[in-house]
């Protein structure tokens, strides 16, 4: 699986990053993943014409010591469908960036 991986966290950060992703995306399910939506504008040809599908979205799982961004884009309401595929460079430093600002925001340094 093709990821963006911060690791080495303090509890601390942990804890930080935590209480930021319940506010902003929700309860996680399987208690530790976050399904954030992935904004309209940055979608592929593909997934834009996916009306259906959408909103798409990218998995991140919180643990103690690592935050995981996955680069896949998923959906909630298919297992498989051509929309589903890796994130294209767009996507890729659009989620990379969001995760980055997060960090900056919560002052947290690794």
């Amino acid at each position: 699986m093709k990821q963006y991986v911060i690791d080495d966290l303090r509890i601390e950060d942990y804890e930080k990053i935590k209480k930021f992703c319940d506010k902003s995306f929700g309860e996680p399910s399987l208690g530790s993943i976050y399904w954030i939506e992935i904004e309209k504008d940055i979608l592929n040809q593909t997934q834009s014409a996916h009306v259906d599908c959408q909103p798409h979205y990218f998995v991140v799982e919180l643990q103690e010591s690592r935050l995981s961004c996955e680069f896949l884009v998923r959906i909630k309401n298919s297992i498989k469908c051509d929309c589903m595929a890796y994130a294209d460079r767009k996507q890729r430093e659009w989620l990379m960036d969001m995760m980055d600002a997060i960090l900056d925001e919560l002052a947290i340094s690794v």
